[in-house]
C-alpha cells in the first residue's frame, strides 16, 4: 500500500513537472480585425512552404498568395505571410487556432507586421475569411471565420447563426470599405 502511495506521489510530481502552454483565443469584433490590419488582399494561396524556426523549436509555414485585389497595403502580385504550424519530415508542429493553408485555397486575409520579418495573419484564424464558389449562383462568397465578436458583451456561438452566413464578395469587399471609410473620419 505504501509503495502504490509512493509511485502515485513521483507520477503526480512528474506530470506537474512539465511545463503546459496554452493558446488562448479572445474573439475580436470586425472593425478591430479591419483596423488592426495593415495588409487586406483577396488571392488564391501558390504555394506553402513548412520551415523550421531560428530556434528550431517549432515549425512555421510560408504561404504564398497570388493576389487577386488588396482591399487596404499593397506589396504587389504575391504576397508571402507566415503561419504558426507545420511538417518537415517527422517533425509536425501543431498550434489549436491556427489557419491551414494549401495550394488552391482561396481566402481575404488579413495580415498584421507586428513580428518577424514576414506578415502574419491577425488573431489566427479569425483574421482568415475562406472564399468559396456557391454552387447555385456560381458567385464567389466569402464564409466568415466561426469565432467572430459582433458585440463587445459575451455572446453564444449558435450553429447555423444568420449571423454567420456567406455574403458575396463583392458585398464583403464593401463591407470592409465601409469599415475603413469610417475609421478615416473618425481620425479627422
Amino acid at each position: 500500500m505504501v509503495f502504490h502511495r509512493r509511485a502515485l506521489l513521483l507520477g503526480l510530481l512528474g506530470i506537474a513537472s512539465v511545463p503546459l502552454t496554452a493558446t488562448v483565443l479572445v474573439p475580436a469584433e470586425f472593425r478591430e480585425i479591419v483596423n488592426g490590419s495593415e495588409i487586406i488582399a483577396f488571392g488564391r494561396v501558390v504555394e506553402t512552404t513548412p520551415q523550421l524556426s531560428d530556434d528550431r523549436r517549432h515549425v512555421d509555414t510560408l504561404v504564398t498568395l497570388q493576389v487577386g485585389t488588396y482591399l487596404k497595403g499593397g506589396p504587389g502580385q504575391t504576397l508571402v505571410f507566415k503561419v504558426p504550424g507545420g511538417q518537415i519530415g517527422r517533425y509536425r508542429h501543431f498550434m489549436v487556432g491556427a489557419p491551414h493553408f494549401e495550394a488552391g485555397d482561396e481566402a481575404v486575409v488579413f495580415l498584421d507586421q507586428h513580428t518577424g520579418d514576414r506578415p502574419s495573419v491577425f488573431g489566427l484564424n479569425q483574421g482568415v475569411y475562406r472564399v468559396r464558389v456557391d454552387q447555385r449562383t456560381r458567385q464567389r462568397v466569402v464564409v466568415p471565420p466561426a469565432l467572430l465578436a459582433r458585440t463587445a458583451t459575451p455572446e453564444r456561438v449558435v450553429r447555423g447563426s444568420s449571423a454567420r452566413r456567406s455574403v458575396p464578395l463583392e458585398t464583403f469587399g464593401a463591407q470592409v470599405q465601409t469599415v475603413l471609410d469610417e475609421s478615416k473620419r473618425g481620425a479627422r
